[in-house]
């Protein structure tokens, strides 16, 4: 890289609009969407699709929602003219649905476009041709005269083509393509030619592309340059203003919103961004950008990981991990700090009992895209008590007490840094029964017991139970003012354990009559370290027996 590249790069310069008013406007609806996936995105691809990968995405685009298709450029190859006339023949598009097809303005490619659109009820013709200085001098070797006479000569071709076949609605598009590097003034006085040409209404519009065929610019000055256009425009009522952003810059989804917010109806993109270069703006980051400020995109993403599958089979790219919205790891947290406020945010939640979601990290609900929570946390060495818990709880319905976190989290802190890599929920929950001896065998296990005593304040319960110790089956009995007190007190008097009781928690695990119930203690050990145990039983009680054994067990394992 260059120390001085202002010798080599030269800085755009933008128009001067002072009193621009998108700054303070409000995007409240969303644009007319044309996905460009099968002719922008196709030609980008290293294998373009196929026919039957074609059909198949275009049944997902209509599926999705798509009112506005770009499908092929039907005069430049066999193979796009063929796809067109069998979507036609085969009656594969919806009567709301529109096919887009793009030419050039020469006329034996605007004849063989009206060819393959024959018979289609909706159809958008889209001429282009580019109009920035860089273009006319050294790709066209024209001057700003003969931009204007290939646009209007063009249009006016298509318009006369259009008349021929009246059983067809049509709709024109026009595109001064490399329109941001262009003067405005030049591409306005190109545009207003072709609507001489076309002489659009409030009923019949024209379509007016305004591509940002390279990122020149901050998002900013696109915006500006939208509003400069959409201002000084005639016809603005019969004009469909339409952004087609491309990403060299990173910002297409930024420069489409802030677009709109200058006046722009319409947006042309690609799922997931794919496009020449960098890319086409993104329009499912941009309909799902739109969604989580509750606006309905009039897109329907709600099935997301099908769409990726669908998409990376066809186009042969896969979807960032990262990618917004629909990359795998875009709703999954492995920092402890963000597990934890995600988990503490689905409990405020459930206690709010509303609608509005207002969880951290996380802008919209991963259930609204068809993901569940089981990939919200994920555990690895960067994880804190939060994440494992949540797991534990999503995965098992147990609702660990703060303590109890703390001391699994350990366990788990020493699995993940001794592996060094991600653990499943399988994973975490082999360790959990590992830790706190919940599989059998192990030294102290309950086979029955009976409890005796009034169940009055002050006084005693005694416990009478048959307890196996080391595999051999034992009497033990003991006393206290409840259920969990005699069966420690038993523990002691028979078995020479001591252990005090310093926190108590239960629930139910689910509803209803059939529920089973887990309850969690915490004891103290004689020289003050904590042991935590857990019960699991159908009976709350028996799960309060269990959990004192399950501390006695890791008592017993700890202390070897």
């Amino acid at each position: 890289m260059l120390k001085t590249p202002q010798d080599k790069y030269r800085p755009f310069t933008g128009i001067n609009l002072p009193d621009r008013k998108w700054p303070s406007a409000q995007i409240t609806q969303p644009p007319r969407w044309c996905s460009v996936d099968l002719r922008d995105g196709n030609q980008s691809l290293i294998d373009p699709m196929d026919g039957e990968k074609k059909r198949r995405f275009f049944e997902m685009l209509v599926k999705i929602g798509f009112k506005e298709i770009e499908v092929a450029f039907p005069s430049a190859s066999q193979t796009d003219f063929d796809f067109v006339r069998s979507l036609i023949e085969q009656e594969m598009i919806p009567s709301d649905v529109a096919i887009q097809v793009l030419t050039q303005s020469r006329t034996e490619l605007i004849e063989r476009t009206f060819e393959s659109l024959r018979g289609t009820p909706n159809a958008i013709v889209h001429l282009y041709n580019a109009t920035s200085p860089l273009f006319r001098k050294v790709v066209f070797g024209m001057e700003k005269a003969d931009i204007i006479k290939l646009a209007v000569e063009g249009c006016s071709r298509i318009r006369d083509a259009a008349l021929k076949q009246p059983e067809t609605n049509w709709t024109f598009e026009y595109s001064p393509e490399t329109f941001t590097a262009t003067e405005m003034d030049f591409a306005l006085e190109v545009c207003e030619r072709v609507i001489d040409v076309y002489q659009p209404t409030p009923d019949q519009p024209l379509i007016l592309n305004l591509p940002a065929t390279v990122e020149v610019a901050t998002p900013n000055v696109h915006a500006d340059q939208i509003e400069y256009f959409c201002r000084h425009i005639s016809k603005r009522d019969s004009v469909i203003i339409s952004l087609h952003p491309h990403n060299d810059r990173g910002t297409a989804v930024a420069a489409a919103e802030l677009g709109m917010m200058a006046g722009g109806d319409r947006v042309e993109g690609c799922l997931f961004g794919n496009g020449e270069r960098t890319g086409n703006v993104d329009i499912v980051t941009m309909a799902l950008n739109l969604y989580s400020q509750g606006i309905d995109p009039q897109l329907d993403f709600s099935e997301l990981q099908t769409i990726v599958k669908t998409v990376e089979h066809c186009n042969q790219i896969a979807v960032h991990p990262r990618h917004p919205y629909a990359g795998e790891l875009v709703f999954t947290a492995f920092s402890g700090s963000h597990q934890d406020a995600i988990k503490k945010g689905f409990a405020a939640r459930e206690q709010r009992n509303d609608d509005i979601w207002e969880i951290p990290y996380l802008p919209v609900d991963p259930a609204d895209l068809g993901c569940s929570y089981e990939a919200v946390i994920r555990v690895n060495s960067q994880s804190g008590k939060g994440g494992v818990s949540w797991i534990i709880e999503q995965d098992r319905g147990l609702k660990l007490p703060r303590a109890f976190q703390v001391d699994f989290s350990k366990v788990i802190q020493e699995i993940s840094d001794s592996t060094s890599r991600e653990l499943t929920s399988l994973d975490i929950w082999k360790a959990f029964v590992e830790a706190y001896c919940l599989e059998s065998p192990q030294r102290f296990e309950l086979l029955d017991y009976v409890e005796h005593g009034a169940r009055r304040p002050g006084e005693q319960r005694v416990f009478v139970g048959r307890i196996s110790i080391d595999g051999a089956e034992r009497s033990v009995s003991g006393k206290g003012n409840g259920l969990i007190s005699s069966v420690v007190d038993a523990l002691k008097s028979e078995c020479g354990l001591d252990l005090e009781v310093v926190d108590y928690h239960e629930h139910a695990l689910r509803k209803g009559t059939d529920s089973q119930a887990a309850a969690y203690i915490e004891c103290h050990l004689p020289d003050g370290r904590s042991v935590f145990g857990i019960g699991i039983d159908a009976d709350i009680a028996t799960a309060s027996v269990k959990a004192v054994l399950s501390a006695a067990n890791v008592s017993n394992k700890r202390a070897q």
